[in-house]
Parts: C-alpha cells; structure tokens; sequence
C-alpha cells in the first residue's frame, strides 16, 4: 500500500466540503481527476470511506475513524515541511562546537554574539574543553566541528588550519625578565633564560604544556607546580610564587594589574590550531553558517586583532 499526499489532501478537502465539485476546485483537480483519486484511496485501504448519493455525501464509520489519523499525516507532514524551510532559511536549526577553553572564554562570545543577531532561532551548544575531548566530541557526533591544537587528519577526521598561536611571558613587573625586557630587545630571553626561573605549569595532558615542553626540551625546568586552569595560573604568578609562559588566545586572563606580559618569538614555540570535522557527514546549513562566521573572524596576527 502507497498512499500518497495528494490522496490525504483529496479525503481531507471531500470530507470537509461534502461535495465532489467544491473538494476537487479545493484541490485544484477536474471533477474525474479528484473522483478518481478518491476511488484509488478506498480501493488501497479496502473501505469505503464516503456514502455518496444524489445530494449528499458523507462519511462512513471507517471514514471517521480514518479521518484523525488523516489529520495526523497532514500535520506531521506541514511540520516536516515547515522545520525544513525553516533550517534552510536559518529561522531554525542547531550547531554544536568543541574548542579549546582559551579559545572560548575570549575569542568565541562576541563571535557568538554576531550570530546570534543574525540568526536568533538557532540554537547554539558550546564545548569547553581541552584538543583530546573535543576531538572525541566531533568522531562521536556530539559536535558538527571543533577548533583544537591536534591536526587529526584521519579516515574519518579531516583538519584545516584555523589560527596560529604564538607564546608570551607573563610575570610580576618587578620580576628580572620583566626589567629586562625594557631594556634589551625581546630576542635577549632565551629559553635558557626562561628555564632559571621557578615555573608555573599547566596540566601535562593541555596543549599549553606539550607545546612548551617540546619547545625547551631538553632543558629541565623549575617547576613549581602544575594546575588545570590557566585563571590559576594567572593567580600563582600574581602572587609570585613563579613565572609562565601562555599562548596569546589566553592574553585576555593575564590582562590587569600586578601583572606583564610579552612575547616570545621562538619559531618552535607556535601553536597551531585546526578546525576538524567528519569527512563523511556534510554540515547542516545552520553548521554551515557557523563554520562561515567563525572562518571569516578567525583571530589574525601576534595579538589576534581583529580591527
């Protein structure tokens, strides 16, 4: 059985109208046209939905049982519709991301921010986390993309580059590395000179870390301690209990008082990060225009201005 939407939109006009004419000019049809999609309707299901005579017609007990389950399909079906113009028009729709938490704690929200006045009915899931999860977040289908330091080009990952990601001291002001660098151009801090001092670190398993590490290897360091957060880094090194070293997306925690900050141009000290997604899967047009917006404002240049 193959009933069609033209045959629930003929019983639903004739059970309405109650008349051949008035139904089929409803449905824009001939009279025979309309009759006989009627006809092949009953014929489909093996009742007779409608007692027809001279003057009247009306439905039959297995046409008003037939007829809430008509009104179901009809509805179901205009929903279907309407929620397909509305994702192709972005008034609906869903995206979700996985990046990297510097990357969304100061780049993302006047991003989101954008997008959201462009398109207020989609509705956006945010993934803080570190390259790893947000990887696994994109493989498992949890997230349309993700933006990570992690170049996961893969039978089913595909990578592109987003942004680079240079590094940049922070300390006290009263700090030696700090005087010097008024004094002496920025090329004078060595990492010798940075591994001298006691040394705040993030989490072994953040990409703030790995990158750093393989940027001073093999010099030992003097580690103080390791923390997950780089807020808590920032607090640490406020405090003076050392110095760190933190990528320029996450410039924006180390921004006040008690504090300097200033770059450390070593070509092995440069972070990249990469936009992955499924080669298998297409993005959805609400994905689609995320993945336009974020590619189009992606943070430029050593201070990721963006004027």
């Amino acid at each position: 059985m193959n009933i069609s939407s033209r045959q629930i939109d003929a019983f639903l006009a004739l059970a309405a109208q109650r008349n051949f004419t008035r139904a089929a000019a409803q449905c824009h049809l001939s009279q025979p046209a309309f009759s006989a999609l009627i006809k092949v309707l009953e014929e489909d299901l093996g009742v007779r939905l409608f007692d027809r005579s001279t003057r009247h017609v009306e439905l039959t007990t297995e046409g008003a049982n037939f007829m809430e389950s008509a009104e179901r399909i009809r509805s179901e079906v205009n929903q279907a519709i309407s929620g397909m113009r509305d994702a192709a028009t972005l008034r609906r729709g869903r995206v979700a991301i996985a990046l990297l938490p510097s990357l969304a704690a100061g780049w993302l929200p006047e991003r989101l921010a954008e997008f959201r006045e462009r398109f207020p009915g989609i509705e956006i899931e945010i993934a803080d986390v570190l390259s790893e999860p947000c990887i696994d977040r994109v493989a498992s289908g949890k997230a349309d993309f993700a933006l990570a330091a992690i170049r996961a080009d893969t039978p089913d990952l595909q990578a592109e580059p987003f942004c680079s990601d240079d590094f940049h001291l922070v300390c006290k002001p009263d700090h030696p590395l700090a005087k010097g660098t008024r004094k002496h151009p920025i090329t004078t801090i060595t990492p010798q000179e940075l591994a001298k001092w006691p040394f705040i670190h993030m989490a072994r398993h953040s990409s703030v870390r790995q990158f750093l590490e393989a940027a001073l290897h093999p010099l030992p360091m003097k580690s103080v301690m390791e923390v997950e957060q780089l807020a808590t880094v920032m607090g640490m090194v406020r405090a003076g209990l050392g110095i760190s070293a933190i990528p320029a997306l996450a410039l924006f925690h180390f921004q006040q008082q008690g504090l300097v900050t200033w770059p450390l141009p070593w070509p092995e000290l440069t972070r990249q990060i990469y936009l992955v997604r499924r080669r298998d899967r297409s993005l959805s047009v609400a994905a689609q225009a995320m993945y336009a917006l974020l590619m189009e404002k992606r943070p430029k240049g050593s201070f990721f201005d963006e004027n």
